[in-house]
């Protein structure tokens, strides 16, 4: 725990011993669970520390994740990024949003586990829990480490987002490229597009480093792709379930 924590220092997020100790058994769980389902292939302990737990935190540098902020995590997987962000700001609202009912069993498990308060997992598919009222436009803020265009991700993450909030999508590079080539997308599905400044907040590229002074870890450029949503999202979208990534809205 002493290596958790001093990695994060030093990229200045602290760690209380609590918030120390739940990342350590969260670790635990996905090494064992991982052993009879694909979770991540990231495995080794030093590489989980950097590639998943303070790549998913980092997102507190760039938005205010203070006080008990709304946010829902399209496509967690093994719970990356909202498992850690609850951890380091344990009074958000937390919903961990997977169309795998078996990586949500495990997430019920990890949430039992480490005793973490105001966090639903839940099964189903973005394009239809965007559907229920319970969840569309519910959000200050929808994550996604998705590997997919962001045509396709605008499409299942804004209806997620109440007007005044954002869709955050965690990228490895090519941040602004993609935002550019999603921008007709963005503005049929109720986010920022204008150009310049104004009442709206622009969207915004926020380039980060991910180190470790270990050799065992390699220093990776990422990005967060942060899309502001400023008017309802018509309530034809999103299209039916597989629609928006057989058919990116272009």
């Amino acid at each position: 725990m002493e290596y958790l924590k001093s990695v994060f220092e030093k990229h200045g997020f602290a760690l209380t011993d609590r918030q120390a100790q739940q990342f350590r058994q969260y670790y635990d769980m996905l090494v064992e669970k991982n052993k009879v389902m694909n979770l991540t292939a990231i495995t080794e302990y030093r590489e989980v520390v950097v590639k998943h737990f303070l790549d998913s935190v980092y997102l507190g540098k760039y938005a205010d994740l203070s006080g008990s902020i709304s946010v829902i995590d399209v496509g967690t997987g093994a719970g990356f990024p909202g498992i850690p962000l609850k951890i380091m700001y344990p009074e958000m609202k937390m919903v961990l949003l997977d169309s795998l009912n078996k990586r949500i069993r495990f997430l019920q498990d990890v949430i039992n586990e480490l005793a973490l308060d105001q966090v639903e997992a839940v099964h189903g598919r973005a394009e239809e829990v965007a559907r229920k009222a319970d969840y569309r436009e519910q959000f200050d803020y929808c994550v996604s480490r998705a590997v997919a265009n962001l045509n396709s991700l605008s499409e299942i993450c804004l209806p997620f987002v109440k007007i005044g909030g954002s869709f955050i999508s965690y990228k490895s590079m090519k941040g602004m490229e993609e935002l550019e080539q999603a921008k007709k997308a963005i503005c049929l599905l109720g986010g920022n597009c204008m150009e310049g400044s104004g009442a709206a907040a622009e969207n915004s590229v926020e380039r980060f480093i991910l180190e470790e002074e270990s050799a065992q870890v390699e220093t990776m450029e990422r990005n967060f792709i942060r899309i502001n949503k400023i008017k309802a999202t018509p309530r034809k979208y999103p299209r039916k379930p597989g629609t928006p990534f057989k058919e990116p809205l272009k």
